[in-house]
C-alpha cells in the first residue's frame, strides 16, 4: 500500500457509511482469524519452551521486560493513536512524527542498556545487567515500524497488519525454540524478544511502501505530539499498575515464584491479547469516525458492548473452571502452581475485558486528557489491592486483579462516557444479564465438579485435556441455558452467530443501517425502514483491550 498520493495527501479515505461498514467487518473478521493462528503459534511455542527451560528463565526475563516494555510502548502507544484518530495526516507530518518517534526509540534504547546495573541491585541477581543489554534493542526496533503500521491500521488494511503479526510472532518462536534446543536457557528467550520487532519492522516496510522524509515545520505536528503524549502519559500510569505485580512478587519472593506468577497472568490476559489488541484498532478506527453523531456512536458502541459480554463472561466462567488444566497440559505437571494462581485470576477474565472498552470512547471521541486522569485512580486502586494482597503471596496479587476490576468497571465508563451524556443505566442494562449467567455458571458448574468424581482430574496429561474438553462443554451449555433465560429468548445467541458468519464474509456487510438496542443489548429492528441494523462498529469490537491496545504491557508470546 501507498499510503500518500504525489501531492503527500492520505488517499485510502473511507465516509462513514457502507464502505466503512464492511472495511470493519472483513478487518474483524481477519483479525480474529489470525488471532487465532498467533494463538496456536504461541501455544506450539509454550508447549516446547516450557519443557527445556526452567520457571527461572522466564522470572530471570520477565524482570527485565517489566521495564523494558514501557519504552518499547512510547511511541505503539502513542503515535499510532494520534495516526488512527486524526481529521487530517500527510506525507510531511507522518514524517515528522517518524522522526520523532525514533530518536526518542534511540534516546531509551541507550538508557535501558545502560541501567541493567540498577536491576540488578534492585533484584539481587546480577545475571540482569547482561539480559538489560540484550533486550534493549527491542525499543529501538520497535520505533522503526510504528508509523507505518499506523497508516495500515488508518486505512483499514487490518489484513496486512495481521499477515505481518503473524509473519513476526511465528519468527519469533523460530528463533527462540531454536536456541532453547541448543542449550542457550533464558537467552533463547532474550532472542526470540529481539526477533519479533525485527521481522514486524521489515514486514511493516514492504506492506507499507512509504519512505519518509526529512523533518520540516509543518501545522499540527504540536498537536499530534501533545496527542501522543497524553496518550503515553496514560499508558505509562497504566503499564505502572499492571507491571507492580511483578515488580512485588519478583522482589518479595525471587525468580522462581515469579516464573509461575508470570505464566498464570499469561493465560488471564491471553483474551485480551489475542482478540481484543487487536480489535481494538479497528474500533478506535471505525468508532472515531462517528463520534460527531452521538446517536449513532452511542447505538454502535453498546451493540458492540453487548458482544464483548456475551463472549467474555462466558470465557470468564470457562477459564475459572478450566485454567488448572489447561496449565497442566500447555506447560507440564510441574507447573502446577501457576494453575492454583490462575484459579483466583479466572473471574476476573470478563470483566476485565468488559473493563477495557472504556478505553474505546477516550481515544474514538480524542479525550486522552480524561483518560490520563482515569488511570491515576486507576494506579491508586489496583495498587493498594496490591499491598493488601502481598501477604498472601502471587495468590493474593492475582485476587487483587480480579477485584480491581469489579471496583473500577462502572466508574470508568461513567467517567469516559461522560463527555457525551452517555450514562451508567445504558451500560447496566447492556450487560448485567451476562454478568449474572457467568457468576450462575461458575458456581454451577463448580457445584457439579465437586459432586461427580469422574470429573476430578489427576496429574496425567489425557487426564488434564478430557477434564477440560468436558467441563468446557458443561460450562457452555449451561451458560447458554442461563443467558436464554434472563433474556427470554435466543436474540443474543442469533446475533453473535450472524456477527461471527458477517466477520468472515467477504461480500456483504453485517446488517443494513439503522437499528438499535434496546435496554438487554439486543438487536431490534429499525422502526422506520424495518430492516435490522448493520453490525457497523458492532462487528469491530468482538471483544474489548486494556488501554491503546490491550494493554498487555506483559508479553505473552514466547518471549518474556
Amino acid at each position: 500500500m501507498r499510503p500518500f498520493d504525489a501531492n503527500g495527501t492520505f488517499g485510502q479515505q473511507l465516509d462513514a457509511g457502507d464502505a466503512l461498514r464492511r472495511a470493519a467487518v472483513r478487518g474483524a473478521g481477519v483479525t480474529v482469524v489470525s488471532q487465532g493462528l498467533v494463538f496456536a503459534l504461541q501455544m506450539i511455542a509454550t508447549i516446547v519452551l516450557a519443557r527445556i527451560l526452567t520457571p527461572k528463565d522466564f522470572g530471570l526475563v520477565a524482570m527485565v521486560t517489566t521495564f523494558s516494555l514501557l519504552l518499547v510502548g512510547v511511541g505503539l502507544n502513542g503515535f499510532t493513536e494520534a495516526i488512527q484518530q486524526s481529521d487530517e495526516i500527510n506525507h510531511f507530518l507522518a514524517s515528522n512524527l517518524f522522526w520523532i518517534n525514533l530518536a526518542v526509540g534511540l534516546l531509551f534504547t541507550l538508557g535501558f542498556a545502560a541501567a541493567g546495573s540498577l536491576l540488578a541491585r534492585f533484584f539481587h541477581d546480577p545475571l540482569l545487567v547482561k539480559i538489560a543489554i540484550g533486550i534493549s534493542p527491542t525499543i529501538f526496533l520497535t520505533s522503526i515500524s510504528v508509523e507505518h503500521l499506523a497508516l495500515l491500521k488508518r486505512a483499514m488494511s487490518f489484513s496486512a497488519v495481521s499477515a505481518n503479526d503473524i509473519f513476526a510472532r511465528a519468527f519469533s518462536a523460530i528463533v527462540s525454540i531454536a536456541m532453547a534446543l541448543m542449550g542457550y536457557g533464558y537467552w533463547a528467550l532474550v532472542g526470540g524478544a529481539l526477533a519479533q520487532p525485527l521481522a514486524a519492522a521489515v514486514g511493516a516496510w514492504i506492506l507499507c511502501r512509504w519512505i519518509p522524509s526529512l523533518p520540516r515545520k509543518v501545522p499540527g505536528t504540536d498537536s499530534m505530539v501533545r496527542f501522543a503524549v497524553n496518550i503515553y502519559g496514560r499508558y505509562s500510569f497504566n503499564y505502572c499498575t499492571r507491571n507492580l505485580d511483578n515488580i512485588l512478587v519478583g522482589w518479595r519472593f525471587g525468580s522462581d515464584s515469579l516464573g509461575f506468577y508470570k505464566k498464570a497472568y499469561d493465560l488471564f490476559l491471553l483474551p485480551a491479547a489475542q482478540f481484543s489488541a487487536p480489535l481494538t484498532a479497528v474500533a478506535v478506527s471505525a468508532l472515531s469516525r462517528l463520534h460527531k453523531d452521538s446517536v449513532r456512536y452511542r447505538r454502535q458502541f453498546l451493540g458492540a458492548l453487548a458482544v464483548v459480554a456475551f463472549l467474555g463472561m462466558w470465557l470468564g466462567a470457562d477459564l475459572t473452571l478450566v485454567g488448572k488444566d489447561i496449565i497442566r497440559l500447555v506447560l507440564g505437571p510441574e507447573w502446577a502452581p501457576a494453575g492454583v494462581i490462575f484459579t483466583f485470576f479466572g473471574p476476573g477474565v470478563g470483566m476485565m475485558l468488559l473493563y477495557a472498552a472504556h478505553g474505546w470512547i477516550h481515544l474514538s471521541i480524542g479525550t486522552p486528557h480524561r483518560w490520563f486522569r482515569w488511570v491515576l485512580v486507576e494506579f491508586t486502586v489496583t495498587g493498594l489491592l496490591f499491598f493488601c494482597g502481598l501477604p498472601w503471596g502471587p495468590v493474593g496479587i492475582a485476587a487483587a486483579w480480579t477485584v480491581s476490576f469489579w471496583i473500577l468497571l462502572l466508574p470508568a465508563f461513567w467517567y469516559a462516557g461522560k463527555p457525551i451524556n452517555l450514562g451508567i443505566g445504558p451500560i447496566v442494562n447492556t450487560v448485567w444479564k451476562y454478568v449474572a449467567a457467568s457468576v450462575i455458571t461458575t458456581v454451577a458448574g463448580e457445584l457439579i465438579v465437586r459432586k461427580a468424581p469422574i470429573l476430578v482430574a489427576d496429574d496425567t496429561a489425557w487426564a488434564a485435556a478430557s477434564h477440560l474438553m468436558i467441563i468446557s462443554v458443561l460450562c457452555t451449555l449451561l451458560y447458554l441455558v442461563v443467558v436464554v433465560i434472563l433474556h427470554g429468548g435466543f436474540a443474543p445467541i442469533s446475533r453473535v452467530i450472524s456477527l461471527g458468519r458477517d466477520m468472515l464474509s467477504r461480500n456483504h456487510p453485517a446488517w443494513t443501517a439503522g437499528s438499535d438496542i434496546n435496554g438487554d443489548g439486543v438487536v431490534s429492528p429499525d422502526s422506520a425502514s424495518g430492516k435490522q441494523s448493520t453490525l457497523g462498529i458492532r462487528a469491530v469490537a468482538g471483544t474489548s483491550a486494556i488501554g491503546p491496545k490491550v494493554e498487555s504491557h506483559k508479553s505473552i508470546s514466547t518471549g518474556a
